[in-house]
């Protein structure tokens, strides 16, 4: 339950021994139930897995707005801390494409162990200038101004992004990057903008596996 009232529809899949659960803030398209291959690859690396669908996305109820997506991603963070009794340096936000802005958020405004974003954008400003009439609309009348945030954000990140993405400008993640407070890290994969994580499965795999061992 988020604090204005919306229920949202989440997984816990729990991993034996793990250091770390990911709070998996998936993209714009589909809902939970599309991250099956994707959540299996990352589960496989020794992490509990969190994930939800924001409100009015799967079988979440309400209505997406910028400040609502954030409510929801709060709620979750909320509820591995009182419900599942993960402490907040074990909490690593992931986000993919828009819910890489979302999970940029979360780590501006709370405690998180570290940040992990794929394919995402550096604001809804310069998303708009590039595919204008393809962005949802509560997109467009939002700011999700992950590049100002990410400024302020000191623990460890590691940006993800395919050169030959073809819905998110790779230069977008370079932005992103080069404005982001230190430690960073940034990997170039290959792909389009929803198949980088197979297309580039060994770099993607091997890149957040190094990630966490370092953490």
């Amino acid at each position: 339950d988020t604090v204005d009232g919306a229920k949202l529809n989440t997984w816990f899949i729990p991993r034996d021994g793990a250091k770390y659960t990911l709070l998996f803030v998936h993209g714009n398209a589909g809902n939970i139930g599309d991250r099956i291959d994707k959540i299996e690859l990352l589960h496989k690396l020794g992490l509990n897995i969190f994930i939800f669908d924001y409100r009015g996305y799967g079988k979440s109820k309400g209505i997406p707005s910028e400040k609502g997506v954030y409510r929801d991603a709060q709620a979750a963070y909320e509820y591995l801390i009182s419900k599942k009794n993960v402490s907040p340096e074990r909490i690593v936000p992931y986000g993919e494409s828009l819910g890489g802005a979302i999970a940029i958020d979360l780590a501006y405004k709370e405690k998180v162990g570290a940040l992990i974003t794929e394919s995402t954008f550096s604001s809804a400003k310069d998303m708009a200038r590039v595919i204008y009439p393809r962005l949802p609309t509560f997109l467009i009348l939002s700011k999700f101004d992950s590049v100002s945030k990410i400024k302020d954000i000191d623990i460890p990140k590691l940006i993800m992004h395919s050169k030959t993405d073809d819905v998110i400008p790779f230069a977008q993640s370079v932005k992103l990057f080069d404005e982001a407070a230190s430690p960073k890290k940034h990997i170039i994969l290959k792909g389009d903008h929803n198949s980088s994580h197979m297309d580039s499965r060994d770099e993607y795999r091997s890149s957040i596996k190094e990630f966490f061992e370092d953490l």
